[in-house]
């Protein structure tokens, strides 16, 4: 896959920080099969989701990825619209689970991994930005992105595979 020109241009590179976060995003395996295998049944258009699990000192531990709605019908091959009635109603059913909604994701049809002026713009502080990066409907790979300490960029943040009883022995 050829990486589109925007993705060079100054204003794609500026959302990007120079350095990558000290945090990690611990992911289940489970849970990147559900974002790879979304992505490629939506392709070519964006889909979204949501990151369940915990905040932890490290950073993130995401132990599930629930695809919501892309309610965006008029570019959805290069944006999405979370659908708000589907964040609520998983953010009611996590309540007491002792997981929460701790990031999203999306994926990005026919381009990189990396996050776009877009997604700098609806970004939310403390929240893991996971993109799966899709090609003729085969997931080509998966990065981990968070807002800077300043909030104006967002910093790359290694993933790590973990199963769900690793997380519990971090």
């Amino acid at each position: 896959m050829q990486e589109p020109a925007r993705f060079k241009s100054p204003e794609y590179l500026n959302v990007l920080a120079a350095e990558a976060s000290e945090q990690i995003c611990r992911i289940d395996p489970d849970s990147i099969r559900t974002m790879g295998d979304g992505a490629g049944r939506g392709y070519p258009l964006e889909v979204c989701g949501l990151l369940i699990g915990r905040i932890t000192p490290q950073g993130w531990e995401i132990t599930s990825a629930r695809e919501v709605p892309n309610l965006n019908t008029e570019r959805a091959a290069d944006r999405f619209i979370l659908d708000p009635d589907a964040y609520r109603a998983i953010d009611r059913e996590l309540q007491g689970s002792g997981t929460e909604i701790v990031g999203i994701y999306h994926s990005h049809p026919d381009c990189p991994a990396k996050p776009s002026p877009t997604d700098l713009d609806g970004a939310w502080d403390g929240f893991a930005y996971i993109i799966v990066s899709v090609y003729k409907q085969e997931m080509q790979d998966i990065r981990c992105w968070a807002l800077s300490p300043e909030g104006d960029k967002f910093q790359a943040v290694q993933i790590e595979n973990h199963t769900s009883h690793q997380s519990r022995n971090p």
